[in-house]
Formats: structure tokens, C-alpha cells, sequence
């Protein structure tokens, strides 16, 4: 099981997770998306990943419908994946095979329809995330609509999960547990949440 810790805004936090015990695998940044809280303007986001980090931890540049403004903005910036909301499957590839770029699909999830579009998308990204309806409000969705998929690709689960949730509960169904909201105490990241969220995922893995 592996962790994403999502929407930084500030070198100071990015800094004590990149350089945590046991750091998440992905960090996610809000590019485009200017209804967020966390969103970044394109300055501030070209001065906070530009930062060295270890080639174990992947900077992800989260996208909803992106245009080509955007994607010629952040093209030389310092992501490995991009985070693709509400793209067609026609266009991730458009913009998997020019941007050359790894895919982490999102699909926002209400019922089990919405579960299976991950087959139109399984074999261009290199993740599928399982997120719920609504962005930035944290809603839940049924976990167990994800039950019963195939092992053949690499799964990513978001929406309303607690950093100090019993986690264990998700390897049956998730590769990798992605969060926001819960990792804040008045809508800044807290670093004592990451921490706790940082050292279960590291139990699991144990």
C-alpha cells in the first residue's frame, strides 16, 4: 500500500513530507482547478515543485478538463504523472502521447456504472482513481463498489477517508490511499495528521 498526499500549497509542508521517515510515494499539486482552495497560480506553482526531491516520490499535477493553455504551461515543470478529471479517453491519449507524461485517470464514483469506466481508460494510464462526486467537499461513496475488480491494473481510492482510519481495510481493494481534506486542521495541511496517516501506511506495508 502505498500513500498521495494531495493539494500542497506551501514550500514549508512540502518540505517535512518529501523529507518525512517514511514520505508518501505520490504528491499531489491543484493546477488548474481555481474552485479549490488549494489551487496554485501558475508562479506559485512553478517556484514550489521546483525543488529536489527523491526519484521514489512523484509529483502529480491534478488537471480537471484541461485545456491546451494549461498543458503548455506545466509541460517542463516537475511532475511524473498528471492527474486527469472529466478527460475522454480519446483525449488522455492525445495528451499521454504528447506531453509523454504518465496518467493517473480519475473517475468520480456514485454507483457501480461509474466503477466501470475504468476499463475504457486501464489500458492508457498507468493508475485509476476511484474518487467521489463533488471535488473538493470530501463526499463518500460505497468502497465495496470497488470489490470484485481485476488485479490486472493499479488502483488509487480518495474520498472522505480519514489519515487515522483503519486503512488495513483498504488492500483488498486499493493500491495506494490518496488524501486532502482530512490531512487539515483549518484548511492547512497539518503536520502531525500527515504523520499519523504516514506511519499507518507504513504498518501496512510491513
Amino acid at each position: 500500500m502505498d500513500a498521495k498526499i494531495c493539494g500542497i500549497k506551501n514550500k514549508k509542508i512540502l518540505n517535512q513530507i518529501i523529507n518525512h521517515k517514511f514520505p508518501p510515494k505520490f504528491v499531489g499539486f491543484i493546477c488548474n482547478y481555481t474552485k479549490s482552495t488549494r489551487y496554485l497560480n501558475f508562479e506559485k506553482l512553478k517556484k514550489l515543485v521546483n525543488i529536489k526531491k527523491s526519484k521514489n516520490i512523484k509529483f502529480v499535477s491534478v488537471l480537471v478538463r484541461p485545456d491546451n493553455s494549461i498543458l503548455s504551461k506545466i509541460k517542463d515543470l516537475n511532475f511524473d504523472y498528471y492527474q486527469l478529471y472529466d478527460v475522454s479517453p480519446k483525449e488522455t491519449q492525445e495528451i499521454r502521447n504528447k506531453y509523454k507524461v504518465k496518467i493517473i485517470t480519475a473517475l468520480t464514483i456514485e454507483n457501480s456504472k461509474d466503477v466501470q469506466k475504468f476499463k475504457k481508460y486501464k489500458d492508457i494510464s498507468e493508475i485509476i482513481l476511484f474518487d467521489s462526486k463533488g471535488y473538493e467537499k470530501s463526499l463518500r461513496f460505497n468502497h465495496k463498489l470497488l470489490k470484485n475488480l481485476p488485479d490486472n491494473f493499479t488502483k488509487m481510492i480518495a474520498g472522505n477517508i480519514q489519515y487515522n482510519d483503519n486503512l488495513d481495510k483498504f488492500k483488498e481493494i486499493s493500491d495506494i490511499i490518496d488524501l486532502s481534506g482530512s490531512l487539515e486542521t483549518q484548511g492547512e495541511k497539518d503536520i502531525s495528521k500527515i504523520d499519523i496517516f504516514l506511519r499507518n501506511i507504513k504498518k501496512i506495508q510491513i
